[in-house]
């Protein structure tokens, strides 16, 4: 544990009294940021990869390669 307990009581009373609307607002900036890590990743993998490119293979990352190509074909790779 790198946090001591006081300190953690305090994160948990915090959390406790942040409203519904903000631990909501929060999880979506963290979803948003999850995506442009795994965006920036693929860019770093396939440098010369077309953006829809990406945006498939961001697909795949996110529902698992079976789903994503279920909904949105199979991957073109130029």
């Amino acid at each position: 544990m790198d946090t001591s307990p006081e300190a953690e009581a305090v994160l948990f009373a915090l959390w406790r009294e942040t409203p519904g609307w903000r631990k909501l607002e929060m999880a979506a900036q963290l979803n948003k940021m999850a995506r442009q890590l795994a965006l920036a990743g693929l860019k770093q993998r396939h440098p010369d990869a077309s953006p829809e490119e990406l945006r498939r293979r961001l697909a795949d990352l996110l529902l698992g390669p079976e789903l994503a190509e279920k909904a949105y074909g199979p991957l073109q790779i130029d």
